[in-house]
């Protein structure tokens, strides 16, 4: 198996040297599969996928799926990718990737499972900003005192579209139908290997049976639990970089750039499972 990693920081990230022949191959897939639970985040530099390389590379990781289909930034040539970029010219709705600039999981307001992973590639990258900032809910579950996990468990969030762009747009200036997007799901997420993780982010509107200045006030504290600097990682993007990241073990958002900066990154997401009851 052509295939090296070296870690990013002992909680969070790896990089992925592969070559591109090897990369569809069922062992490296499957290897692959594992890393992203173990480290969270995986980056392969500048390995320059088409999106048509992009499609099979995420396909190789589990079946597909694409939440964006009401959304700006669909591609007719591949319906299954999303550009992800504030140029007026391609995206006449800049407010739902405004709110991208906020901590955040994919899909996590979309009447389905959470993706199991997203794929992010650069295709133009910012002068100025644009990094993509990753925090591992696995590393911050994990060093949370026994107490307050055993607090926790049982626990239920709705997440929803308004919250997700609070900060950018204010309930009245969102389509009415978008208004509705909303998903309940457990505050710790659990999965079939025994590891857990916060399903946490700016999309977290209240905790079920909770008041709202109780529920809000944990979800905020667990947030900023979650990006303290052990848990996360910066990727300082370059055209042609891939990255893949566990969707319900990692938050992450993109530092602020200017709308004409011509920053694109085509988006692809591996379909989840239902939690683990």
């Amino acid at each position: 198996m052509k295939l090296e990693v070296e870690n990013i920081k002992p909680a969070i990230g790896a990089i992925v040297h592969v070559d591109r022949a090897s990369l569809l191959d069922p062992e490296v897939s499957q290897r692959l599969v594992e890393l992203l639970e173990e480290r969270g985040v995986l980056v392969f530099p500048r390995i320059g996928l088409t999106d048509a390389e992009q499609l099979a590379f995420t396909d190789s990781l589990g079946a597909r799926v694409n939440f964006t289909t009401t959304v700006a930034g669909g591609n007719k040539d591949a319906q299954d990718v999303y550009t992800i970029t504030l140029d007026p010219k391609q995206n006449p709705e800049p407010e739902y990737v405004l709110g991208t600039f906020f901590w955040h999981m994919d899909g996590i307001t979309s009447d389905i499972a959470p993706p199991k992973a997203s794929v992010l590639t650069a295709r133009k990258t910012a002068p100025k900003g644009g990094q993509t900032e990753f925090a591992s809910t696995y590393a911050a579950y994990e060093a949370l005192p026994e107490d307050e996990k055993k607090e926790l468990e049982g626990l239920r969030v709705m997440h929803s579209v308004t919250a997700a762009v609070r900060e950018v747009a204010s309930p009245e200036e969102i389509e009415p139908y978008k208004r509705s997007f909303k998903h309940e799901h457990p505050l710790v997420w659990k999965r079939k290997s025994g590891r857990k993780s916060l399903l946490i982010g700016y999309t977290a509107d209240y905790v079920i049976g909770q008041g709202k200045a109780e529920g809000r006030a944990l979800l905020v504290r667990l947030l900023e639990w979650a990006a303290q600097p052990a848990f996360t990682y910066r990727h300082q993007w370059q055209e042609g970089d891939l990255v893949v990241w566990d969707n319900t073990g990692a938050l992450h958002r993109v530092i602020p750039y200017a709308p004409d900066s011509g920053r694109t990154m085509h988006r692809t997401s591996v379909a989840g499972v239902e939690e683990v009851v």
